[in-house]
């Protein structure tokens, strides 16, 4: 079982080199973002967003506003530094937990995934914050082999693994209605929309 403060801990000692660490594929996170209906206008819920990674992104595509939310407080405040813009809002705390006040039009969990203790309650309370139409995104900028490989070297105690996608689509099943599957070489992606 995954200790909430354990994942805490081990993110706040990562977030001062987390972006110099990064690996990014550009061409992967585009079809990342085009699957999870990133697109101008929109509000967007980034889920353990870290130091902010997909926040570019996201502005790129003028959505009308990002919040972040992250576990970690070393990770929330270096994204907070990097990203003062208005319509950029960054959190520190449990998203299972959090009260926003609004649902969002897309919610993205990139990266993350794994480091949820209850997949099942997780996908649930996303669901919850989407508003009708609005598509949820679980995604990998890797494969699902290469990140359970990475996990286990330096991660396996604040780490569940990657579910097969196939698995994580029947979670997902439960609240939305499944528009993308897929897990290749490159990347990892489910997606879910919620009924109008």
């Amino acid at each position: 079982m995954i200790e909430t403060k354990e994942v805490i801990a081990f993110f706040d000692r990562l977030a001062p080199d987390w972006d110099a660490e990064l690996i990014r594929n550009d061409e992967v996170i585009n079809i990342i973002l085009d699957n999870a209906g990133v697109t101008e206008g929109k509000e967007v819920l980034d889920v353990a967003c870290g130091t902010g990674v997909l926040i570019p992104d996201y502005l790129k595509r003028k959505v009308k506003s990002v919040t972040g939310i992250d576990i970690s407080p070393r990770m929330a405040e270096l994204a907070r530094e990097k990203f003062p813009q208005e319509h950029v809002t960054i959190l520190c705390g449990d998203v299972e937990m959090a009260d926003f006040g609004k649902q969002f039009d897309c919610i993205v969990v990139y990266n993350a995934f794994p480091h949820f203790p209850d997949p099942n309650r997780l996908i649930r309370t996303l669901s919850g914050l989407l508003r009708p139409g609005g598509r949820l995104t679980v995604a990998h900028g890797m494969s699902r082999e290469k990140i359970d490989a990475h996990h286990h070297d330096t991660a396996s105690h604040v780490s569940n693994g990657l579910m097969p996608a196939e698995d994580l689509s029947a979670i997902f099943e439960k609240t939305l209605t499944v528009t993308s599957v897929i897990s290749n070489e490159q990347m990892y992606q489910v997606v879910g929309e919620k009924e109008n």
